[in-house]
Protein backbone atom coordinates (compact mmCIF):
# COMPACT_ATOMS: atom_id res chain seq x y z
CA UNK A 1 0.00 0.00 0.00
CA UNK A 2 1.40 3.54 -1.11
CA UNK A 3 0.67 7.35 -0.21
CA UNK A 4 1.89 10.47 -1.17
CA UNK A 5 3.84 11.76 1.30
CA UNK A 6 5.42 15.42 1.20
CA UNK A 7 8.12 14.97 3.92
CA UNK A 8 8.15 13.14 7.14
CA UNK A 9 10.30 14.47 10.55
CA UNK A 10 11.56 11.80 12.72
CA UNK A 11 11.89 14.24 16.06
CA UNK A 12 9.30 15.94 16.46
CA UNK A 13 8.38 17.77 19.16
CA UNK A 14 4.90 19.50 18.72
CA UNK A 15 2.72 17.50 17.11
CA UNK A 16 1.41 15.74 19.60
CA UNK A 17 2.67 14.42 23.31
CA UNK A 18 6.14 13.22 23.42
CA UNK A 19 8.87 12.58 21.35
CA UNK A 20 7.23 11.92 17.63
CA UNK A 21 7.67 10.92 14.11
CA UNK A 22 5.84 13.01 12.02
CA UNK A 23 4.80 12.24 8.18
CA UNK A 24 3.47 14.94 6.29
CA UNK A 25 0.83 14.06 3.75
CA UNK A 26 0.64 15.61 0.42
CA UNK A 27 -2.66 17.08 -0.77
CA UNK A 28 -5.22 19.43 1.53
CA UNK A 29 -9.09 20.44 0.42
CA UNK A 30 -8.65 24.16 2.18
CA UNK A 31 -7.37 26.87 0.48
CA UNK A 32 -5.85 29.04 3.63
CA UNK A 33 -4.64 32.25 2.68
CA UNK A 34 -1.54 31.91 5.14
CA UNK A 35 -0.66 28.25 4.92
CA UNK A 36 3.10 27.83 5.42
CA UNK A 37 3.06 24.85 3.44
CA UNK A 38 1.80 25.63 0.42
CA UNK A 39 3.54 23.12 -1.46
CA UNK A 40 1.36 20.47 0.23
CA UNK A 41 -1.77 21.37 -1.77
CA UNK A 42 -1.51 19.86 -4.48
CA UNK A 43 -2.68 15.78 -4.40
CA UNK A 44 -0.49 14.75 -7.39
CA UNK A 45 2.64 16.39 -5.27
CA UNK A 46 5.30 14.87 -3.03
CA UNK A 47 6.62 11.08 -3.45
CA UNK A 48 5.19 8.11 -3.73
CA UNK A 49 6.23 5.91 -0.37
CA UNK A 50 5.14 2.35 0.44
CA UNK A 51 4.04 1.56 4.02
CA UNK A 52 6.58 -1.03 4.81
CA UNK A 53 9.19 1.27 4.16
CA UNK A 54 7.16 3.55 7.05
CA UNK A 55 6.84 1.29 8.90
CA UNK A 56 10.13 -0.04 9.06
CA UNK A 57 11.47 3.29 9.43
CA UNK A 58 9.11 4.26 12.27
CA UNK A 59 10.28 0.54 14.27
CA UNK A 60 13.90 1.59 13.32
CA UNK A 61 13.55 4.63 16.08
CA UNK A 62 10.90 3.53 18.03
CA UNK A 63 12.90 3.46 21.64
CA UNK A 64 13.02 7.49 20.80
CA UNK A 65 9.22 7.15 20.99
CA UNK A 66 8.03 4.86 23.88
CA UNK A 67 8.60 8.22 26.70
CA UNK A 68 6.03 10.48 27.56
CA UNK A 69 3.37 9.05 24.92
CA UNK A 70 5.18 9.24 21.99
CA UNK A 71 4.52 7.94 18.78
CA UNK A 72 3.48 9.13 15.20
CA UNK A 73 1.77 11.92 13.75
CA UNK A 74 -0.65 12.39 10.59
CA UNK A 75 -0.08 15.55 9.45
CA UNK A 76 -0.18 17.72 5.99
CA UNK A 77 -1.64 18.89 3.85
CA UNK A 78 -4.64 17.13 5.02
CA UNK A 79 -3.89 13.79 6.36
CA UNK A 80 -7.93 12.18 6.17
CA UNK A 81 -7.82 12.58 2.44
CA UNK A 82 -5.55 9.49 2.38
CA UNK A 83 -7.41 7.64 5.59
CA UNK A 84 -6.70 4.08 4.29
CA UNK A 85 -3.18 4.25 4.39
CA UNK A 86 -2.98 5.94 7.67
CA UNK A 87 -5.83 3.24 9.12
CA UNK A 88 -2.92 0.50 8.10
CA UNK A 89 -0.38 2.39 9.41
CA UNK A 90 -2.02 2.99 13.35
CA UNK A 91 -2.04 -0.73 13.56
CA UNK A 92 1.04 -1.17 13.05
CA UNK A 93 2.13 2.04 15.54
CA UNK A 94 0.43 0.36 18.01
CA UNK A 95 1.52 -3.08 17.87
CA UNK A 96 5.01 -1.04 18.38
CA UNK A 97 3.09 0.05 21.71
CA UNK A 98 3.57 3.98 20.59
CA UNK A 99 0.50 6.89 20.34
CA UNK A 100 -1.23 7.59 17.33
CA UNK A 101 -1.59 11.20 16.36
CA UNK A 102 -4.02 12.79 13.76
CA UNK A 103 -3.07 16.82 12.43
CA UNK A 104 -6.53 18.11 10.95
CA UNK A 105 -8.84 21.13 10.08
CA UNK A 106 -11.76 18.50 9.93
CA UNK A 107 -12.79 19.72 6.51
CA UNK A 108 -13.33 15.98 5.00
CA UNK A 109 -16.61 14.03 4.24
CA UNK A 110 -16.71 11.47 7.59
CA UNK A 111 -16.56 8.09 5.72
CA UNK A 112 -16.19 4.48 6.94
CA UNK A 113 -11.87 4.58 6.68
CA UNK A 114 -11.61 8.35 8.34
CA UNK A 115 -14.00 6.94 11.29
CA UNK A 116 -11.58 3.82 11.06
CA UNK A 117 -8.86 6.66 11.48
CA UNK A 118 -10.46 8.03 14.63
CA UNK A 119 -11.23 5.33 15.66
CA UNK A 120 -7.32 4.14 16.11
CA UNK A 121 -6.27 8.09 16.85
CA UNK A 122 -5.13 9.01 20.83
CA UNK A 123 -4.72 12.21 20.03
CA UNK A 124 -6.74 14.41 17.59
CA UNK A 125 -4.89 18.06 16.48
CA UNK A 126 -7.67 19.64 15.47
CA UNK A 127 -6.88 23.16 13.77
CA UNK A 128 -9.94 25.54 13.85
CA UNK A 129 -9.52 28.26 11.47
CA UNK A 130 -12.49 30.76 12.68
CA UNK A 131 -16.06 30.40 14.20
CA UNK A 132 -17.24 33.28 12.11
CA UNK A 133 -18.46 31.83 8.62
CA UNK A 134 -17.81 34.68 6.56
CA UNK A 135 -14.00 34.81 7.54
CA UNK A 136 -13.50 31.15 7.09
CA UNK A 137 -14.61 31.00 3.77
CA UNK A 138 -12.30 33.99 3.43
CA UNK A 139 -9.63 32.51 5.12
CA UNK A 140 -9.99 28.88 3.54
CA UNK A 141 -11.93 29.22 0.67
CA UNK A 142 -14.69 26.59 1.98
CA UNK A 143 -17.67 27.37 4.46
CA UNK A 144 -17.57 25.49 7.92
CA UNK A 145 -20.12 22.61 7.12
CA UNK A 146 -17.77 19.43 7.41
CA UNK A 147 -15.77 20.82 9.86
CA UNK A 148 -18.97 20.90 12.42
CA UNK A 149 -19.94 17.82 10.84
CA UNK A 150 -16.87 16.53 12.05
CA UNK A 151 -16.83 18.12 15.19
CA UNK A 152 -20.23 16.18 16.39
CA UNK A 153 -18.68 13.30 15.64
CA UNK A 154 -15.62 13.67 18.08
CA UNK A 155 -17.98 14.62 20.60
CA UNK A 156 -19.72 11.20 20.35
CA UNK A 157 -16.60 9.01 19.78
CA UNK A 158 -15.01 11.21 23.12
CA UNK A 159 -11.47 11.45 21.66
CA UNK A 160 -9.41 13.39 23.10
CA UNK A 161 -8.88 17.03 21.54
CA UNK A 162 -5.96 19.48 21.29
CA UNK A 163 -7.51 22.43 19.63
CA UNK A 164 -5.11 24.69 17.75
CA UNK A 165 -6.05 27.96 16.82
CA UNK A 166 -4.72 31.01 14.69
CA UNK A 167 -4.05 34.31 16.04
CA UNK A 168 -4.62 36.78 13.19
CA UNK A 169 -4.91 40.59 14.19
CA UNK A 170 -7.94 41.45 12.32
CA UNK A 171 -9.29 38.04 11.56
CA UNK A 172 -9.44 35.43 14.54
CA UNK A 173 -8.38 38.14 17.41
CA UNK A 174 -11.74 39.69 18.29
CA UNK A 175 -14.21 39.86 21.83
CA UNK A 176 -16.28 37.58 19.38
CA UNK A 177 -14.06 35.23 18.69
CA UNK A 178 -12.36 34.99 22.00
CA UNK A 179 -16.11 34.35 23.80
CA UNK A 180 -16.97 32.07 20.81
CA UNK A 181 -13.62 29.74 21.29
CA UNK A 182 -14.46 30.06 24.86
CA UNK A 183 -17.86 28.63 24.68
CA UNK A 184 -16.86 26.02 22.23
CA UNK A 185 -14.20 24.48 24.54
CA UNK A 186 -16.64 24.50 27.02
CA UNK A 187 -19.30 22.65 24.90
CA UNK A 188 -16.66 20.00 24.37
CA UNK A 189 -15.30 18.43 27.53
CA UNK A 190 -13.09 16.28 25.35
CA UNK A 191 -10.62 19.48 24.68
CA UNK A 192 -7.83 18.97 26.98
CA UNK A 193 -5.26 21.31 25.56
CA UNK A 194 -5.50 24.75 23.54
CA UNK A 195 -2.55 26.25 21.50
CA UNK A 196 -2.80 29.55 20.47
CA UNK A 197 -0.67 29.86 17.51
CA UNK A 198 0.66 33.54 16.51
CA UNK A 199 0.20 34.21 12.45
CA UNK A 200 3.60 34.47 11.02
CA UNK A 201 5.48 34.95 7.88
CA UNK A 202 6.86 32.14 7.36
CA UNK A 203 5.46 30.58 4.65
CA UNK A 204 5.68 33.82 2.27
CA UNK A 205 8.75 32.36 0.63
CA UNK A 206 7.16 29.11 -0.47
CA UNK A 207 4.66 31.14 -2.12
CA UNK A 208 7.15 33.18 -4.13
CA UNK A 209 9.43 30.33 -4.89
CA UNK A 210 6.21 28.76 -6.55
CA UNK A 211 5.49 31.74 -8.74
CA UNK A 212 2.61 32.73 -6.34
CA UNK A 213 1.57 36.11 -4.77
CA UNK A 214 1.09 36.09 -0.91
CA UNK A 215 -2.36 37.00 -0.44
CA UNK A 216 -1.39 37.97 3.62
CA UNK A 217 1.46 40.16 2.05
CA UNK A 218 0.87 43.04 4.33
CA UNK A 219 -0.92 41.26 7.11
CA UNK A 220 0.97 42.37 10.35
CA UNK A 221 2.17 40.18 12.93
CA UNK A 222 0.51 40.37 16.34
CA UNK A 223 1.95 41.30 19.03
CA UNK A 224 2.83 39.67 22.64
CA UNK A 225 0.37 41.29 24.54
CA UNK A 226 -2.22 40.44 22.13
CA UNK A 227 -1.77 37.08 22.37
CA UNK A 228 -0.92 36.75 26.45
CA UNK A 229 -4.06 39.07 27.06
CA UNK A 230 -6.13 36.37 24.49
CA UNK A 231 -4.57 33.59 26.20
CA UNK A 232 -4.96 35.00 29.62
CA UNK A 233 -9.31 35.04 29.02
CA UNK A 234 -9.18 31.34 27.90
CA UNK A 235 -7.42 30.36 31.06
CA UNK A 236 -9.78 32.17 33.42
CA UNK A 237 -12.99 30.81 31.77
CA UNK A 238 -11.93 27.57 30.52
CA UNK A 239 -10.62 24.44 32.59
CA UNK A 240 -8.09 23.38 29.61
CA UNK A 241 -4.13 23.72 29.15
CA UNK A 242 -3.43 27.02 27.15
CA UNK A 243 -0.21 26.94 25.60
Amino acid sequence: MNARIHSWETMGSVDGPGMRYVLFFQGCNMKCQYCHNRDTWSPSGGRIVDLDTITGDIESLSGFYKHEDGGVTASGGEPLLQSEFISNLFDSVHNMGLTTAVDTSGHVQLNDMVKSVLGKTDYLLLDIKSFNEEVHRKLTGVDQKLVFEFIDYLKQIKINIWLRYVFIPGYTDSNDDCRNLIEFINLNKNIKRVDILPYHHFGREKWLKMGYKYPFENQRLPQHDEIEFFKSRLKESTGVIVK
